[in-house]
């Protein structure tokens, strides 16, 4: 029922909407009438919570020229030198939190076809996540649509999600909220709830098909230094500072990190049963470098302000190892890394079956660059100051406005 400041609310609106009907015209009045739209649904307690408002944390800038078809991810270079196993964590971009780009239509189909083969090891929740789940339902459906506001369209009045990119629309009062985020946002959401009797973080609801040598059917349920147990040094240098950050995370200070390996070809979803696994196992002497691939994760964490839970997501993207030859100072990088990286790390990002192809090639353009004075013959391997970037990238990536 809606009370009588409500009403008052809802009418005082009206009368503007009819003002604004009988003098405006066009464009104007298309954008008043959402506008106003979107007003009268919260006086109603109909709309989207304001989730800028709620957690301190900025809305989104929209971008307003946004081609999905050419759109292209920020080129992530997360490499560290001297290599420490840490979180390396950075404050999370508002405008870069959920980052489209022009794969969207192939992932998400992808993402449906893994999800109809896997089942409950790409969905699947606990009793007691089911407000959190749709928090962040909400949460992502006002980003998407601040952030790319042709492409997506949310009527509060009728609950109605439209996205103009798939041509698809959803009833956000009966679908699924980790069904919509798998149908929508070509990122994994896992969602992690604070134990009661431990102060754990337990993973309790997730939506993952990005998955490497893993699955939520073996994490769920499970804190974190169980999540991460096959990490290399987790449980000793990071576990405690970690559980510590868990229980102390302020809403608006959510952050961003990265995390690489290299892969033959781009396995988006691959389990340690499958037959493409055992490449990893032995080094192809016929592997085209061109086939030859970087992952990295881009991974966000934040918290949800209503139900509390912390949501860590992220996105797959893959590069072609071939495009480092023109990515200033990359190569050496690179090439150290993999020379002098401590061995548990390198084994775990799985570099070690593709190395007898990319040490070569990086020694070959780590000189390229040299000669040509990009790098100088003096400079020593470091972490870049761009990082995760490199020097001048904006002019190959160029920023949607």
């Amino acid at each position: 029922m809606i009370n009588t400041p409500n009403i008052t609310g809802i009418a005082v609106i009206t009368v503007a909407l009819a003002v604004v009907c009988y003098y405006g015209e066009g464009v104007y009045l298309r954008s008043f009438w959402k506008f106003l739209r979107q007003k009268t649904a919260l006086v109603a307690g109909r709309g989207l919570p304001d989730f800028a408002r709620l957690t301190g944390f900025p809305h989104p800038k929209p971008v307003h020229d946004f081609n999905i078809a050419h759109a292209r991810p920020r080129p992530y270079r997360p490499f560290r030198w001297e290599y420490h196993q840490n979180m390396s964590l950075k404050k999370l971009e508002p405008d870069y939190w959920l980052e489209l780009e022009s794969t969207y239509r192939d992932r998400i189909k992808q993402r449906r076809q893994i999800y109809a083969l896997h089942g409950k090891c790409i969905i699947d929740e606990l009793p007691g996540s089911e407000a959190a789940s749709k928090e962040l339902m909400q949460m992502v459906i006002q980003y998407l649509c601040m952030r790319y506001p042709k492409q997506f369209e949310f009527d509060e009045w009728t609950l109605t999600f439209r996205n103009h990119i798939l041509g698809s629309t959803a009833d956000i009062s009966t679908v699924h909220p980790l069904v919509f985020l798998l149908e929508n946002v070509p990122e994994d959401f896992l969602i992690t709830q604070e134990d009661p009797d431990t102060g754990l973080y337990i993973l309790r609801a997730a939506v993952s098909t990005s998955a490497v040598g893993w699955n939520i059917g073996q994490k769920m349920g499970k804190p974190l230094h169980e999540i991460h147990g096959p990490v290399p040094d987790y449980k000793e240098k990071m576990a405690f500072s970690m559980d510590r950050y868990f229980s102390k995370m302020p809403c608006d200070k959510p952050i961003q990190r990265a995390s690489w390996g290299l892969e033959v070809g781009e396995p988006l979803y691959l389990q340690t049963d499958e037959p493409e696994w055992s490449h990893r196992h032995h080094q192809n002497p016929d592997l085209p470098l061109t086939d030859i691939h970087m992952r990295v994760d881009w991974q966000t964490l934040r918290r949800l302000p209503n139900s509390r839970a912390i949501v860590f997501n992220f996105k797959a993207l893959f590069t072609p190892v071939t495009d480092f030859r023109e990515e200033p100072f990359i190569p050496k990088l690179l090439l150290r890394i993999l020379l002098e990286g401590k061995k548990p790390i390198m084994e775990y990002k799985g570099t070690w079956s593709v190395e007898h192809k990319v040490i070569p090639a990086l020694r070959e353009w780590a000189k390229e660059q040299e000669d040509k004075g990009w790098v100088p013959k003096e400079w020593q391997e470091r972490t870049l100051n761009e990082d995760p970037f490199y020097p001048g990238w904006e002019k190959h990536y160029p920023i949607p406005t």
